[in-house]
């Protein structure tokens, strides 16, 4: 008998437990050199057979590649997301869930046809073979999700993060070119019509995380319009999956509207109708899992990705593209009709107070506070309607004057779509708890006009004392957030620079103020100036 010493060791991470000292795909430690998650991905294309899988000849097949990230979830891991895997460990999507996708976008007397009915005696005159993807797909496998809702928008004064709120891992496929397979055993079929109807099935998303963006076909035309779109232009910080690749991740649009969504409603009901309706929008899980109402989709036109050079060489991002929310479940007309303003609202109140991705809370720092460079972080991001059409349709905001009656306008449209739903009391005096819930006692919002990108007031107070006489200060205070080796607090300020014209902007702070001294001072400081000529002014509430 051979004693091999620590043979466990030399067992491929794919098939140990995962429990603490044999695998942890999901857990993520920045002090390693290499996590299990990229270990396990590192064996697993190193064994993998680099031949796709041929269908035969009976079968006919159409190629179709992925805008941005593609996952199905094989299940063989509890608390990971990792591919469905066939023979030879290619990835896949199987024969089976492309059967239910394709019912899913015929018509009744479609399934008839092929005889896809439930209940139907008859065999499918359809076969489904899965799709395989067919270019090279071993790049960029790590993908990083990152809770945050409940850290930035609901905890109140705490310096720890809530439970469940940490980075973790899963497993996607970076823009795969995926071959799908069909066959029949009717004589003459019309091919036409059976790629037209997969292709509608494509345009509702393949796999995991439809709703956040993943899964859309690329270079498909919608049969039918998005319940909602505009065209945006923005610049930040890219981020960086583990392996250091860095991307434009689409999702981020569905992070930052369903956290203002749950800031809205928050200020309107209690905390558990609150959440209750931002999971049915979005989807969620809470009991049971939730299928969302909206879907979306960010068609990128145009993605540059690059380095910063004048700080920490952070990578980049400048994109422009079409923002696109898709409904994905039939409603009664009345119902769709106040959820597309609903979403309409709420993307445009993201636009006006913040903007999408890291750094949403800060103005881009590298427009508006050049000297704040060389050898700094970068700081911010700075986003804006992208198109003469979007400039006239969604651009309601284009002074201060128009600041409060548009709030006022977010809050009516999300109370009249809380009366198209049952149960749901309109409760502002028993509204939830949370640090950022929208509520007139507690949120603030004030603004001045901007001559320029070089006019910025506010932006220096994040870093310097805005009265200089008594060395007043939010820098490093529970308003900005106080970031060092042992705190991480969210900050209780948002900054935005909102372009009002070709050269001026809306220079707005969003404040839901704490009991700080700090944050009284401050207060103080911007009420004593209140309306003065190029000063701050209270917007909200009034």
């Amino acid at each position: 008998m051979v004693n091999i010493p620590d043979i466990g060791d030399k067992i491929p991470l794919m098939f140990r437990a995962q429990t603490k000292g044999r695998s942890q795909l999901q857990y993520i430690d920045s002090k390693k050199d290499e996590n299990d998650s990229q270990k396990w991905v590192k064996e697993w294309i190193e064994r993998v057979d680099e031949n796709h899988p041929q269908f035969g000849q009976e079968v006919k097949t159409k190629e179709y590649q992925i805008s941005w990230r593609f996952v199905t979830n094989g299940g063989q891991d509890e608390g990971i997301i990792r591919p469905v895997m066939g023979a030879y460990g290619i990835p896949f999507y199987p024969g089976s869930s492309m059967k239910g996708a394709f019912c899913q976008a015929c018509t009744p007397e479609q399934k008839q046809r092929y005889h896809l009915e439930k209940d139907s005696d008859n065999p499918s005159l359809l076969r489904f073979h899965g799709g395989y993807p067919v270019n090279d797909w071993t790049e960029n496998l790590l993908d990083i999700v990152h809770p945050q809702q409940g850290w930035q928008v609901k905890t109140p004064n705490t310096r720890q993060k809530p439970s469940g709120e940490s980075g973790f891992a899963l497993i996607s496929l970076y823009q795969p070119t995926l071959k799908f397979g069909i066959s029949t055993s009717i004589e003459q079929p019309d091919w036409e019509e059976i790629w037209t109807i997969w292709e509608r099935a494509l345009e509702s998303g393949l796999g995991c995380r439809v709703s956040s963006g993943y899964g859309l076909p690329k270079d498909i035309k919608p049969s039918k319009e998005p319940l909602y779109k505009c065209f945006l232009k923005g610049q930040g910080m890219a981020p960086k999956s583990l392996d250091g690749a860095r991307e434009f991740r689409p999702n981020i649009f569905r992070g930052a509207i369903r956290g203002h969504s749950l800031r809205i409603f928050g200020g309107l009901t209690d905390a558990k109708n609150a959440e209750k309706l931002v999971n049915q929008l979005f989807g969620g899980i809470d009991g049971e899992a939730t299928q969302g109402l909206l879907a979306v989709d960010f068609c990128v036109k145009s993605l540059e990705l690059g380095t910063f050079a004048k700080g920490y060489k952070e990578p980049t991002y400048t994109v422009t593209g079409e923002l696109r929310w898709i409904l994905t479940q039939s409603l009664p007309e009345n119902q769709q009709e106040c959820l597309k303003k609903l979403i309409c609202f709420l993307t445009r109140f993201a636009m006006l107070l913040g903007g999408f991705g890291k750094s949403w809370r800060r103005a881009d720092h590298s427009i508006f506070y050049e000297d704040y460079y060389p050898n700094k972080p970068l700081i911010g991001c700075h986003w804006q309607w992208g198109d003469k059409s979007s400039l006239i349709n969604d651009n309601k905001v284009r002074d201060l004057t128009h600041v409060h009656p548009f709030i006022k306008d977010v809050r009516t449209i999300a109370k009249q779509w809380m009366y198209l739903q049952e149960n749901i009391p309109i409760t502002p005096d028993n509204s939830a708890k949370w640090r950022e819930s929208w509520h007139p006692k507690n949120v603030e919002v004030w603004g001045r006009i901007a001559e320029d990108k070089d006019d910025s007031l506010a932006i220096k107070w994040l870093h310097k004392a805005y009265q200089k006489l008594d060395n007043l200060s939010i820098y490093k205070t529970s308003v900005t957030g106080i970031v060092t080796k042992n705190i991480n607090q969210v900050g209780r300020l948002w900054y935005r620079m909102y372009p009002k014209n070709n050269h001026q902007y809306l220079e707005l702070l969003t404040i839901f103020p704490d009991d700080s001294d700090d944050c009284a001072y401050f207060l103080g400081f911007l009420d004593e100036n209140n309306g003065q000529e190029g000063k701050f002014q209270k917007i909200w509430p009034k």
